[in-house]
């Protein structure tokens, strides 16, 4: 065994036999943050060495999907003493709210950086309702012994 200049090669050795055991490498990580401003939700994750052309971005329903590729270095002649660096394929899945716009989302990768932005729908944002001034009398009806005024609505 050959010395390991990161650190304890024994580490490495436990390390390789767990993965032997469980069959399985490190997972595939996409660590994201998340924020609202008056543009609506943001999301960045973190997808470094990652070639942009294998970054796809879908939406179905309310469910955004972020797949990307990480492609091994060749080996060639070289021998590999660490490799914690996961590669390979890269999904996530963001489950989004009935108010938010999953059509109008838009995707940029920049630095290693994927940024996503999740409009807040039309229809959940507040709006202004325009009160218009009638020219007509106040339209109320007198119940009979009561003393109460009812607002007569859609009768002419």
């Amino acid at each position: 065994m050959q010395f390991d200049p990161f650190g304890d090669p024994f580490r490495q050795l436990d390390r390789m036999a767990q993965q032997l055991v469980s069959g399985a490498r490190t997972p595939m990580r996409m660590p994201m943050d998340v924020w609202k401003d008056e543009s609506g939700y943001h999301v960045e994750l973190d997808l470094p060495g990652v070639d942009p052309s294998s970054v796809d971005v879908t939406t179905e329903r309310n469910v955004i999907t972020v797949r990307a590729e990480r492609s091994t270095r060749a080996a060639g002649s070289r021998e590999v003493l660490i490799a914690e660096r996961p590669h390979g394929s890269f999904v996530r899945q963001l489950q989004i709210g009935d108010g938010l716009d999953a059509g109008g989302v838009s995707a940029d990768y920049r630095d290693g950086v994927l940024h996503l932005l999740v409009p807040v729908a039309p229809s959940a944002q507040p709006r202004r309702v325009e009160v218009s001034r009638s020219t007509r009398p106040d339209h109320h009806e007198v119940v009979e012994g009561s003393g109460e005024q009812r607002e007569a609505v859609g009768s002419a």
